[in-house]
Parts: structure tokens; sequence; C-alpha cells
């Protein structure tokens, strides 16, 4: 497995990680070979968020492995907060206290990142950073990011902030593609020229933010697997053709694509089998020439200038 700087440096991590978003929905037993595999395979690198499973995701993971001081040093732990029942709340009392609450769960004494889940347009970026600050000063956080926020919201929070955010968890995969078509697409009158995001891909390569890709075998917002999707048989077609050559599997080539990106992004799988994690996993060994890059980029259905 091959390892990425997240932030520029300020964690060397797995290339991709775990994520546990469905781990409330397994036994123990299937969490612990789940883990271990990720952890045999070279991922260090664990994703969770408080709402994930309302919380029994953490606690779930932190059982499964007999959380100790041993085991913790392997990992790199990462949490979020900010979804509550029908609205967002990144105020100062609510980051601390799901920190705290996301400690208890996977019982450990800290988070190695920590994100703010998707944004909240009633932030007040001067609380962000006070409870950032305690929680940096108590030693509960070592690092700071954000999920699902483009480029103003991110110098907006900087502006208070002493620890600068360095991750940016965002949706990608080859059938969602919005951040990179609109630089494809510069200066044309047509739909993938509209830039949604305010350039964050180029954004976040130039302020040394970690993209972390979320639901990379997915289409739509939730709607679905594109792979061996009926749907979609040109990009099947295509990835299946690479697939073949190199050997692999269709997953594995739908990894490579995103981790053959020169912007070094962390790709987040949430399967909870452990053959196929395993197999995942051998996109770290796999290479996409540019060619074959843009040739499932176009199976895609997107079209170059």
């Amino acid at each position: 497995m091959k390892n990425i700087n997240i932030g520029n440096g300020a964690i060397k991590a797995s290339e991709i990680s775990l994520g546990c978003m469905r781990m409330a929905d397994i036994s123990k037993e299937k969490a612990s070979k789940l883990i271990n595999t990720a952890l045999d395979e070279g991922i260090n690198f664990f994703d969770h968020a408080d709402i994930y499973g309302a919380g029994k995701s953490e606690e779930i993971f932190a059982e499964a492995i007999d959380m100790n001081p041993t085991i913790r040093e392997k990992m790199i732990i990462q949490s979020k907060c900010g979804i509550r029942p029908g609205f967002f709340d990144f105020s100062k009392e609510h980051i601390i206290n799901s920190v705290d609450a996301s400690l208890k769960r996977l019982k450990t004494d800290y988070l190695d990142t920590f994100l703010l889940h998707r944004p909240d347009t009633l932030m007040e970026p001067e609380e962000v950073s006070e409870a950032f600050a305690e929680l940096y000063a108590s030693g509960k956080v070592r690092h700071f990011g954000v999920s699902n926020q483009n480029p103003m919201q991110i110098e907006l929070l900087n502006k208070y902030l002493n620890n600068k955010i360095i991750i940016n968890q965002l949706q990608l995969s080859i059938m969602n593609t919005g951040m990179i078509d609109s630089g494809l697409n510069v200066n044309m009158k047509i739909n993938s020229s509209i830039d949604r995001d305010g350039s964050i891909l180029e954004y976040c390569r130039l302020k040394d933010i970690t993209i972390q890709a979320w639901s990379p075998f997915q289409y739509g917002m939730f709607e679905g697997v594109f792979l061996d999707n009926d749907k979609f048989p040109e990009v099947n077609a295509k990835i299946n053709e690479i697939a073949a050559l190199k050997g692999v599997s269709n997953t594995v080539i739908a990894t490579a694509w995103i981790l053959r990106h020169p912007a070094k992004i962390q790709t987040i799988v949430g399967t909870t089998n452990a053959a196929r994690l395993k197999d995942i996993c051998k996109a770290s060994d796999v290479n996409l020439t540019r060619q074959e890059w843009y040739e499932i980029y176009r199976a895609a259905g997107n079209k170059l200038p």
C-alpha cells in the first residue's frame, strides 16, 4: 500500500482509507475481520463520524479490535461532526461535546484528524476557532479539516484558525466528476464548464489540502453503484476492458482511476466485506496510463473540448 502526505506532510497515511459508516450494521466479529484485513493490507487510516449509526459505528470499531494503546499507535483515526437531525451545527459547544463523545465511544484519548461535516451557513468562525484551539491544546485533536466545503468557506475558517484546514472530504467517482469537468471545459458555453465548486480541486492543491474522495463507486447522491450497472454500459465496458488487460477487477480500476490523479487524492472505501476490501487494495499497485484514464473519463459520458 502506497502512503501519501496528508496536508503536505502533517500526516503520512495510506492512500486508501477504510470508511466506517456501515460498521453499525455488522457484527463485532465481522468488524474485527474487516479492520484486521485493512491493517494487514497496509491501510492505517480509518474514517468515522458521529452520525454513522448514531455513534454505534464508533463503538463497534473500538470493541472489535479491543482498543488499546498498542493497536491505537498503528492507526490514524478521523471523525466528523456537525450534522444533526434537520440542521447543521458548528457551535463551539456541539463541536467539543461531539469530540468528547467520539473519544469515549472509540476508547481513545485523541483523534488524529477531526472534520466539520458539511457546511453550516450559520457558522461563526470565531466560535469554531475557539473550539479547535481548546481541542488542540487539550491534546484531544491533532489536526483539523472539513467536508464538502468550497474555497471561500475554507478561507473564512482559516482566517480565524491557528491550526489550518488540511483535509477536505468531497464526493468523487468516475460517474461524479464535477470538480474535474469544469477545469477541462474552461471558457466554454456548455453545462460541464460551469464551476459549481469554486475550482475546489485546484484550490486544495494550491493550499496543500488533501482531498478525500467519498462514495468512489457511487453515482448521483447515493443513487447506487455504477459498476456492473446496466444503466452505464459504455463506461463498464471500458473499465472491464482495462481490468482484463491488467488482470484485476473492475472495482480495482475504479479505485485506481481516482488514485491516478496527481492531486494525491485519498480514497475512502466503505465496504464491510473483508475479501472485497483486500481486492480494492490492489489498486495501490495499478498504474493507469494517461490515455487509459481519459478513455474511462470519456466512456463515462464526458466530452473533451
